[in-house]
């Protein structure tokens, strides 16, 4: 029996529309769930990426520590990597359009009741809570556009729809520095969370689900477009038990194994400058709140034109999503090394090295998403994706909390820099497994 209450099913099938309407239709639908999935999610990032940027005004406001800081990120980031595994798997059974607004709905509540609270048990709780539900942000974007695109165009749509999050979470930044420069550090949740709640009434109003919810052809018909064009048979539109979404799809899949583990470390080196690259820029470098928040917007844009490039690039190459991961990693590694080497004082030459680290990173970060649905069913995608991003989440629970137990270890012993440099050879060590790893996904491609 189904956990979903009847509300979230499926919309049903509707009669095939003419080929005169499907032709109209099928262009201006395709850029209208586009448009709703990019808008949506980058949503769900004002209300998620906010508390970095005023954590260290959390600590000076509510006496919180920087491993409690951590603890706070930590809990989140698993139970978002929960959430979105058990999320992608409820949502590949669910209409895209309630499940995604209700999601922010729920997400804009929590940050809601985190400015509210000052107290860290329900900080705690709230942003494990806020973490969960967040969740349901990208298992029914990926099932939207597992949907209404074909493999054939996965590559470079996921690139511009990838985008989304970059400008969320940088605009995040922006907007909770700002609000917690001139109403306090409980402003920079209030603010994002009136932004979602808008944004969760545009997505049940804009979004749709299956093209065929709307009386339209399943999208390799419309498009012609079978990765093997001899399988013309309805495969692709037959619904999946749990047991062959869980075992046959993901469990027994080695290929996604060797995704997942990838993407620990790979987002190991994502995390590691968003959760904690505003406090070591103040603390190290000298940089102040402002700059902070700017340090977020630096890092999240710096991946908008790479992510477009190189989602294109891994289509033109066959899919090979390992291959161009990989190479995107190596500036990543100087990046780093270059950051740990800057003396104080030169916080261009940061900034600097922080958009490298955006452009390079999050074409992985996106790429290893678009891999875990190339290894799958498209019935399956939520729970793929949901499967590695969960080890992506894992990776950043354990540099939430190990980075900042260190840094916390240090600043009790009057080390502050040498608990920074600490972390910063710990990334370094990190993006040379995560390149180690990549190297077995190097000829992997799309499965017929």
């Amino acid at each position: 029996m189904s956990i979903l209450p009847s509300y979230f099913k499926p919309a049903p099938p509707q009669p095939q529309k003419s080929k005169e309407e499907v032709a109209r239709l099928y262009p201006q639908l395709r850029l209208q769930i586009l448009s709703a999935t990019f808008i949506g999610y980058g949503t769900f990032y004002l209300v998620r990426n906010n508390l970095s940027a005023v954590a260290k005004e959390m600590q000076g406001a509510l006496a919180y520590d920087k491993s409690m800081i951590g603890d706070i990120l930590a809990i989140s980031a698993i139970s978002y990597g929960l959430g979105k595994l058990l999320m992608g798997s409820l949502s590949d059974r669910s209409d895209a359009r309630k499940f995604m607004a209700f999601g922010l709905l729920l997400t804009a509540c929590c940050n809601f009741l985190f400015g509210a609270v000052e107290n860290f048990p329900m900080h705690l709780t709230l942003w494990a809570i806020n973490g969960f539900v967040q969740g349901m942000g990208w298992a029914p974007s990926g099932r939207s556009i597992g949907h209404w695109f074909s493999i054939r165009e996965r590559g470079s749509i996921f690139a511009i729809w990838n985008i989304s999050h970059n400008i969320g979470g940088g605009v995040a930044g922006i907007i909770a520095a700002q609000s917690a420069l001139h109403w306090g550090w409980s402003s920079a949740f209030y603010v994002p969370g009136a932004i979602a709640l808008v944004g969760s009434l545009f997505l049940f109003l804009t979004l749709k689900d299956t093209p065929q919810s709307v009386g339209l052809p399943p999208i390799e018909e419309y498009n012609d477009d079978y990765i093997n064009p001899a399988i013309r048979e309805n495969l692709h539109e037959t619904e999946l038990t749990t047991r062959e979404l869980f075992i046959n799809n993901v469990l027994n899949n080695p290929k996604l194994w060797l995704f997942a583990f990838a993407n620990f470390f790979v987002y190991i080196v994502r995390y590691s400058m968003l959760d904690w690259g505003p406090t070591y820029l103040r603390e190290v470098k000298g940089a102040s709140l402002e700059d902070g928040g700017i340090a977020i917007l630096v890092l999240e844009f710096g991946g908008i034109p790479s992510t477009l490039l190189i989602g294109w690039f891994s289509d033109r190459v066959g899919g090979r999503r390992g291959m161009v991961s990989l190479l995107c990693m190596i500036p990543i590694l100087l990046a780093f090394l270059g950051i740990l080497y800057n003396p104080a004082g030169k916080l261009s030459i940061d900034m600097f090295c922080l958009a490298v680290i955006g452009f390079f990173v999050y074409p992985p970060v996106m790429l290893l998403g678009v891999a875990a649905l190339d290894m799958t069913s498209k019935k399956a995608v939520g729970v793929a994706a949901g499967f590695v991003g969960l080890f992506g989440y894992i990776g950043r629970t354990v540099q939430a909390k190990g980075f900042g137990a260190i840094s916390h270890y240090y600043t009790e012993l009057g080390a502050v820099e040498q608990g920074w440099e600490v972390i910063l050879y710990s990334i370094v060590g990190c993006t040379l497994l995560s390149i180690f790893l990549l190297a077995f996904t190097w000829n992997i491609r799309p499965r017929a």
